[in-house]
């Protein structure tokens, strides 16, 4: 079973989503993630509800971190 923390997300950002009690990502999550964070575009179709947003946005909130201001970069 696929699960959030074998996608590579990092630290913070996992701790996150586990906080918010999701365990296991949707089919769109486990295809997008990984592609997103390697820098790829990326174009996913999937019913409403399904997670689509979050595929794109925790990659997004990784890319950010890793261009803060305190130039850190977060944790894996």
């Amino acid at each position: 079973m696929m699960t959030f923390n074998k996608l590579q997300i990092a630290e913070p950002i996992l701790r996150a989503i586990e906080e918010k009690g999701y365990d296991t990502p949707t089919p769109i999550q486990e295809k997008g993630i990984p592609v997103v964070l390697q820098g790829v575009d990326m174009l996913g179709i999937a019913q409403t509800g399904t997670g689509k947003t979050a595929a794109f946005v925790i990659p997004i909130l990784y890319h950010l971190a890793l261009t803060a201001p305190h130039g850190g970069r977060p944790r894996r």
